[in-house]
């Protein structure tokens, strides 16, 4: 019997995801939640671009809990803990990339115990983090001993992510350096990637200071740069990183860092993002060293279409359904998961026996 999904949210995550459960052979679409109240009566087939589902989309969190169904995925562009908690205790398992990744005991003891008062689990996943940060820096580990030092890092070209008031206010692209620098981009990364890098300190024994240190640095333009949220000017911030490290007596042994370029031209710094272009990079130092460089996750400039990175972390979100709701209850990590994979297109799948 297949298992039933509702799908919340239907941004680009959303979207795609919805396209990932219709593919999935073990998954049946049977709810959906919206945010816009344009949205709230259609047939879920048409906000995704497709024929009728049967499946009519709310923005009532009642509706979406008196359904039944074994599992949400959970993709707003913020987490509401309130809504979570409340599909938990309805006995819906939720998967989620927006949080509770490798979550500490004491900021997730109230939601652990609606998961357990429902019966249900919770999983963070994603892509990075949830995936190139953590999951695949150790499963990489696996091949060497004595490791020194493990670094995940991202190099993206963001003139091809098409949102705008995403971009401006709140990743601070087009912005004076100092509003970037105070905006709420720092804070907003800092939950799931210090909780990425708690993750391999933790799995790998590093004797690291509890406390992670994250740092921010931003370049402006020097001449206009055309971008999705229009021209960005002479000293607007057309540049940023971010970076996340555990550090033993003050030595980084785990480092994850995002770069993210309005391309590589007029630039100060002249940052770039490397003669092999956008791309998820790991290391681990070690016997022996190891550099893993993993590309097709990002769109060039002018391609259309969604964007891939949005796909991918929408993939491993449905492919990690089945697990889940396998698993025991509480929150659960992507360690205390099986192998997760993907699943054959439906014209190549074997057929039910």
């Amino acid at each position: 019997m297949s298992l039933r999904v509702v799908q919340w949210a239907t941004g680009g995550v959303g979207v795609a995801a919805i396209k990932g459960v219709l593919e999935h052979p073990d998954l049946e679409l049977v709810g959906c939640w919206v945010h816009s109240p344009a949205k709230v009566g259609r047939d879920v087939g048409e906000l995704i671009g497709g024929p009728p589902l049967g499946v009519t989309a709310t923005n009532s969190l009642d509706d979406i809990v008196a359904l039944d169904a074994d599992a949400v995925i959970y993709a707003p562009l913020l987490p509401n803990p309130d809504e979570v908690a409340a599909l938990l205790r309805s006995g819906k398992n939720v998967i989620t990339p927006v949080g509770w990744l490798y979550p500490s005991e004491r900021s997730a003891a109230e939601i652990k115990q609606a998961a357990l008062d429902g019966n249900a689990t919770l999983h963070g996943t994603g892509m990075a983090p949830g995936g190139f940060s953590d999951k695949f820096p150790l499963l990489f580990s696996a091949f060497s001993t004595g490791v020194t030092f493990v670094r995940a890092e991202e190099f993206s070209d963001l003139r091809t992510y098409d949102a705008p008031d995403v971009l401006r206010h709140v990743m601070g692209f087009g912005e004076v350096p100092d509003k970037a620098l105070s905006g709420p981009m720092q804070k907003m990364l800092d939950g799931g990637f210090i909780q990425a890098v708690k993750m391999v300190v933790d799995q790998m024994g590093f004797a690291a200071d509890p406390r992670v240190r994250a740092t921010q640095e931003v370049a402006v333009a020097t001449a206009p740069i055309d971008s999705p949220l229009g021209v960005i000017e002479p000293g607007q911030v057309a540049g940023r990183r971010f970076h996340w490290e555990a550090l033993v007596d003050d030595e980084p042994v785990v480092r994850v860092t995002v770069n993210w370029l309005m391309g590589e031209e007029n630039l100060d710094p002249a940052w770039t993002l490397g003669p092999e272009g956008q791309r998820y990079e790991m290391e681990v130092r070690g016997n022996p060293d190891i550099t893993v460089t993993v590309k097709g996750f990002h769109s060039e400039v002018g391609d259309t279409g969604p964007e891939r990175g949005i796909v991918g972390t929408a993939a491993h979100c449905v492919n990690s359904v089945p697990a889940v709701c396998a698993a025991e209850p509480g929150i659960l990590t992507m360690l205390d998961l099986p192998l997760i994979s993907g699943k054959a297109a439906p014209h190549l799948a074997q057929e039910m026996r």
